[in-house]
């Protein structure tokens, strides 16, 4: 697992987490975690109720949102915002690459910052959402 990178006090995010690394991330202070990766994304890719199982014995709770690549409804950023809102933090959320988690947060933050804010805190972290301004100006 690389380092998760803070997008917000509330938010951080990574790439695919291992379960065996729940204890060390609740050890460094998360209180959550939200996995983006559906099941069977690809070969060798722990399972959700692995890592789910995992997380609650580090004392973490967990969700499941996942999504796939490229078809990020508004639907999906709306119960990531609500997921964000009524999980402790800080949380840690993650896919593959962190990039569909970076893009859930800034889509479900979208009414509350400008696209050019989210933008900036996303490539801070390393991630680039830009192709989403149109997005996150409509919202």
């Amino acid at each position: 697992m690389t380092q998760p990178k803070r997008l917000s006090d509330r938010l951080s995010v990574t790439s695919q987490v291992d379960p065996a690394s729940m204890q060390a991330l609740a050890d460094a202070g998360f209180r959550s975690i939200i996995s983006n990766r559906p099941d069977g994304e690809e070969p060798g890719q722990p399972a959700w109720t692995t890592i789910e199982h995992a997380a609650r014995e580090a004392g973490m709770e967990a969700r499941h949102i996942p999504v796939t690549p490229g078809a990020i409804s508004d639907e999906d950023a709306a119960h990531f915002g609500a997921a964000l809102d009524g999980l402790p933090g800080p949380t840690l959320a993650f896919c593959r690459t962190g990039t569909r988690s970076a893009t859930l947060w800034a889509l479900s933050n979208a009414d509350g910052h400008s696209p050019d804010e989210l933008i900036a805190t996303a490539a801070d972290a390393g991630y680039d959402i830009a192709p989403l301004r149109d997005r996150l100006t409509r919202r």
